[in-house]
Parts: C-alpha cells; structure tokens; sequence
C-alpha cells in the first residue's frame, strides 16, 4: 500500500518559471504499473489522483532531477545523460575489453548496446527489448546478436570457454531453471549462422561491480559512426517504429 510519506517522496521541487514545462508546478511521479505490480505498491494512482490540485499535477516534459538531453539526441547522449553508473560503466567496459582484443567493429558495437533496455528501459527479456530498440539502426547481425545473447547467457560452451555465470547463481539461485522460451531460443540460436556473434557477447558480458577505469564513451565514436546510421532528426524523433522507446529514455517520467 502506498502511504502518504511514500506519495510525497515522489513529488519533485517547483520547476522554476521557463525552465521546464508545468513552470511553477509542484509535479507528480506515478511509476509504470509494470515496476509496482507485485510489490505492494499498486495503490500508488488512488493516492496520487487524490493529491492533483491548482498547483500539484503529473510529471509531463523533463524531469529537473535528470540531465537535459539534447534537442536532436545521439546514440552517445543516451551513455552521458540517462544510463546508471552501473549499466554505463558495464556496457563501456564489455566493448573496451573487446576492443581491445581486436574483435570486428560489430561484436564490439553490440558489447556497447548488448544491455541498453536495463540502462533506463525494461530489464525484464532485456535482449528482446534491447534488440527491438536498435533494430532499425544497425545491421540484422547486431540487432541479433543482442537479442540472442539473453538466452545464451544460462548455458554454457566450453568449446570457447564459457561457463554458466556464477554471478546467476547469486542472482536467481542455484536451483534456478530458465524458462522454456529461453530454452528453445537458445536451442535456436546454437544452430544460427550468427551463432558465435552472440556468444561473443556472452563472453564479454561479464559483470563488473567495482569501479575499475573511467571509459570515455567518445572512444567508440569511430566505430558508432561507421555501424550505427543515427538519424539527423535525432533518436527518438526520427519518426521509426521504435522512436516512442527512444522518447521514453528522454521523459522517463511522462504520465501519459
């Protein structure tokens, strides 16, 4: 049940006047349905509805507590101003690492994007989310490679020596079995003739919770350039089937 304390922790500061839009407002938060079901949360529109007034409405346009993102945002803008330290930092490190043991320009361009949709998306069949939101920008190997990656992360391959990740075992448990559409798109992938691009993902897709070296994301402009056709208009806005999830990494608090 959401109680009042918790409703007006989601109630940001007054925008002040021009700076955003609702100047003036104190705005609301309502988080996604899909982040509450489940947790005992899902109370959270009564409550939220109940407090609208004259000078109290719903979160629409940026967000003050989040870095403005560009008129005509880019691929790169999406690393400085709305990924987590964590998701940043491991997507950064994953392409460094194969970049720097000479992989083609695409397996390290898919290492770079492989988590984008945990980045300030959808966790949940993140490869398909992640897969779905490059699509209409890189070539179909990519996009496949990080779709495909999901599942082959649970099972291993010691031919090129891939284990199951031990982090799994901390995440979900020792007895945890994937579920069957894991099981058969993995089943799937193994006989593709992408095969070894997704499980080269796999193989850089490696957690990593300490700091380590601050990567600078312009490193990989070169290769973006050359393997990823950003849209003049910007992401988001370039009028593409999955310009509404680009949009949603911008406003990531809209309402509606």
């Amino acid at each position: 049940m959401m109680t009042p304390e918790m409703m007006e922790a989601l109630l940001i500061a007054e925008a002040a006047e021009g700076e955003h839009c609702q100047a003036g407002l104190r705005r609301m938060i309502l988080p996604p349905p899909v982040a509450l079901a489940g947790t005992g949360l899902s109370d959270a529109e009564d409550g939220l509805l109940a407090k609208m007034d004259e000078r109290t409405v719903f979160m629409m346009g940026d967000n003050p507590a989040l870095p403005k993102m560009p008129e005509r945002p880019r691929l790169l803008d999406f690393f400085r101003h709305r990924f987590g330290g964590l998701t940043g930092r491991h997507l950064l490190t994953s392409a460094k690492r194969a970049l720097d043991d000479g992989l083609d320009e695409k397996i390290v361009l898919a290492c770079l994007l492989h988590d984008m949709s945990n980045g300030c998306l959808m966790r949940a069949d993140h490869g398909y989310w992640g897969a779905q939101l490059i699509a209409p920008y890189v070539s179909e190997e990519i996009a496949w490679a990080v779709q495909y990656h999901q599942c082959l992360r649970y099972f291993a391959d010691p031919s090129v020596g891939y284990d199951y990740p031990e982090s799994y075992y901390r995440f979900f448990g020792r007895d945890y079995v994937p579920p069957a559409y894991i099981r058969r798109d993995a089943e799937y992938a193994r006989g593709h003739r992408w095969y070894m691009s997704a499980r080269q993902v796999t193989l850089y897709d490696i957690y990593f919770f300490d700091e380590g070296e601050e990567i600078d994301p312009e490193i990989f402009t070169g290769i973006i350039g050359r393997n990823f056709r950003e849209p003049e208009e910007g992401l988001g806005f370039d009028g593409s089937p999955v310009a509404h999830m680009w949009r949603t990494m911008i406003w990531p608090n809209n309402f509606l």
